[in-house]
């Protein structure tokens, strides 16, 4: 059998604590560390393919939308009429705020 004395004094060995405190710091309190590279990241990137495929829709909808503005001049005005208010001259035009509680 070994006596204990032997373990301790190989685990109070400067360079066995060192190497102990560089694995703690690496895995807990890096930049990089396992909490981050195995939680946090896998997270972000769903978030992120999310709002890319979000991103990708409001881009189709818009060339849609910008197609329909340059053939119809109908659609030009129903456009500037909701998105700007406009108006013509001789009309009266209504706000209604459909937010309740207002």
């Amino acid at each position: 059998m070994t006596s204990p004395s032997r373990y301790s004094s190989w685990l109070l060995n400067k360079y066995v604590l060192a190497l102990l405190a560089f694995c703690v710091w690496m895995l807990f309190f890096d930049d990089r560390d396992f909490v981050t590279t195995h939680i946090r990241h896998p997270q972000e990137l769903r978030h992120l393919q999310q709002s890319k495929a979000y991103y990708e829709q409001e881009i189709i909808s818009t060339r849609k939308e910008l197609n329909q503005l340059r053939s119809n001049a109908a659609t030009i005005e129903k456009y500037a009429r909701e998105k700007y208010l406009m108006k013509r001259d001789n009309e009266d035009l209504f706000i209604i705020d459909e937010q309740p509680g207002r």
